[in-house]
């Protein structure tokens, strides 16, 4: 395990270089400049005091240069200070890590849950009224899009029904009250979650049918084994094989919808800073969050194949 652990880490290196160097590349390409954000049109622009802070801003290197730069920075534990306020890029990032962390974690367990849970129910009532009626929330789930049901998740169950609150991740006066940011994360993290639930449904359906048809789960029916214990040992334990994998390989999605999540909820994470970087142009900003959002994923990625790999060991001998 250690040796499969070490080649898939490996792995990943040139993988998150290449990453960083597309978006690099990206950024650069974006139209825009990163110092109109500090020109007034109605003033003019000074191009004396414009070419001094290209410089002060390492903006007058080539592109290459400024990569490797940027790069052996970053190596070291650098990200850089951001163009707006000129703030830590680093700092910025990490006080708004564990707001996001709560965010799609709790997505996670809650979509992970329930999709399985409802993608057993609809196997063992295939053609029924119930799994049509599943199916058919599934896709209405999958298609419906992040900020459309953030606004309407907002709009019934925040201003309409007053049963939850509708923005912030607490109450002013309150932080660091547990109960009450409970009460905040419910309505973003169960919108984030609905795409989540849908999928692990349906991929946790489709495994299930697949196994109910293999021919030692007939074996074991025909030995007369409890229906329960035919379900549980045989058909699902081999189903959540390839649904283990589905878990990690759907965290991009979650990332990316947090992003439209914590803007229309006014969540206090990443995504609302990466907004903020975006809009004011602040590169240093938008490549650090990259980075981050990047390693996350590729971390999640690195997990869901050691997991895959501990319940199914040919895995690690292939």
């Amino acid at each position: 395990m250690a040796q499969y652990l070490i080649r898939r880490a490996l792995v990943n290196i040139p993988v998150l270089i290449g990453i960083t160097f597309l978006i690099f590349l990206f950024i650069e390409l974006a139209p825009g400049d990163p110092l109109a954000f500090w020109v007034n049109p109605e003033l003019g622009s000074n191009e004396q005091a414009m070419a001094l802070m290209r410089e002060r801003m390492g903006l007058d290197k080539p592109f290459v240069i400024r990569y490797v730069r940027w790069l052996g920075q970053t190596l070291q534990g650098n990200l850089g200070f951001r163009f707006k306020n000129f703030e830590p890029v680093a700092a910025e990032i990490g006080a708004r890590v564990q707001p996001t962390l709560l965010l799609i974690g709790t997505a996670m367990l809650f979509g992970t849950a329930l999709g399985i849970l409802l993608g057993v129910i609809s196997a063992l009532r295939q053609y029924s009224l119930l799994d049509f009626s599943l199916t058919a929330l599934a896709f209405l789930s999958v298609s419906l899009p992040a900020f459309f049901a953030g606004l309407g998740g907002l709009y019934l169950l925040g201003l309409k029904w007053n049963l939850l609150p509708i923005g912030g991740m607490n109450t002013a006066g309150m932080e660091g009250d547990v109960r009450d940011t409970a009460q905040h994360l419910i309505l973003p993290a169960l919108i984030l979650s609905m795409g989540y639930v849908a999928s692990m449904m349906r991929y946790t359906r489709s495994s299930m049918l697949e196994v109910m048809r293999q021919e030692y789960v007939i074996t074991a029916r025909a030995k007369g084994l409890r229906e329960r214990d035919v379900i549980y040992r045989h058909i699902f334990r081999n189903a959540l094989l390839p649904i283990v994998t589905v878990i990690g390989l759907n965290l991009p999605n979650l990332i990316g919808g947090a992003v439209f999540i914590e803007t229309i909820f006014a969540w206090p994470g990443l995504g609302r800073l990466y907004v903020d970087g975006a809009l004011s142009r602040d590169y240093p900003l938008v490549l650090g969050m990259a980075l981050v959002t990047s390693v996350m994923v590729l971390v999640a990625n690195l997990i869901t194949d050691v997991a895959y790999a501990a319940v199914d060991p040919r895995i690690r001998y292939q």
